[in-house]
């Protein structure tokens, strides 16, 4: 018996809802890979970076801490200029300069973190709306064939309904392990930021007066 081969294409066979799904995972890819670029680039080695201002701070060198803070990209050497600019003032002082830079810092942090969120929830119900639409079409081309009904008939929206799910959820799955990883990222950055500010605001107030 000759055993007859299906070729099937997601592009052609899929179904209009393919089409959106993947202009939605396209977009997605570009946020993902933007932000990873960004949050690679805004990471440094905080604790070794904080051991250099501090030691400029020892020799009496606030201007070479400044100019350090200045040339290295990043929110946490932002965060650290803040507080040198008000180093000669209270520990409050300070403190309040480093979360104000903070809270500038975060929201760009966290920026389209909100997006990549939504279209992960977003494309399995694109999903799910493309097999339903695909089902009905199959329904009623049973209905209209009636007794002469074969699978033949509606073998092709039965394909695109489970194309459309199986890409949905696929979708989905990539934007959901790209902002986890996002996120950890961000909360790294976050972390650093912290510590980095109570050990500056620490020492200049504790440690460097005492030198």
């Amino acid at each position: 018996m000759d055993q007859q081969i299906v070729q099937f294409s997601l592009i052609t066979d899929g179904g209009p809802f393919v089409w959106l799904l993947l202009l939605i995972l396209a977009f997605g890819v570009v946020f993902v890979a933007e932000r990873i670029v960004f949050l690679h680039r805004a990471q440094i080695n905080a604790p070794m970076f904080v051991e250099g201002v501090c030691n400029n701070l020892k020799g009496g060198r606030l201007m070479e801490a400044l100019t350090v803070c200045e040339n290295t990209p990043g929110p946490v050497a932002r965060v650290l200029k803040a507080i040198l600019l008000h180093s000669g003032e209270s520990e409050s002082r300070m403190r309040i300069a480093a979360e104000e830079a903070a809270m500038l810092e975060l929201p760009v942090l966290h920026r389209r973190t909100t997006s990549l969120s939504t279209l992960a929830r977003v494309a399995p119900l694109v999903g799910l709306a493309g097999t339903v639409f695909a089902l009905l079409r199959a329904f009623f081309l049973m209905k209209m064939a009636g007794h002469y009904a074969t699978a033949d008939l509606f073998s092709g929206d039965v394909a695109s309904a489970l194309t459309a799910t199986g890409l949905g959820l696929i979708v989905a799955i990539i934007f959901y392990l790209g902002h986890t990883f996002i996120m950890g990222r961000v909360e790294n950055i976050s972390n650093d930021i912290e510590v980095s500010a109570v050990a500056l605001i620490r020492f200049i107030v504790y440690e460097n007066k005492k030198s």
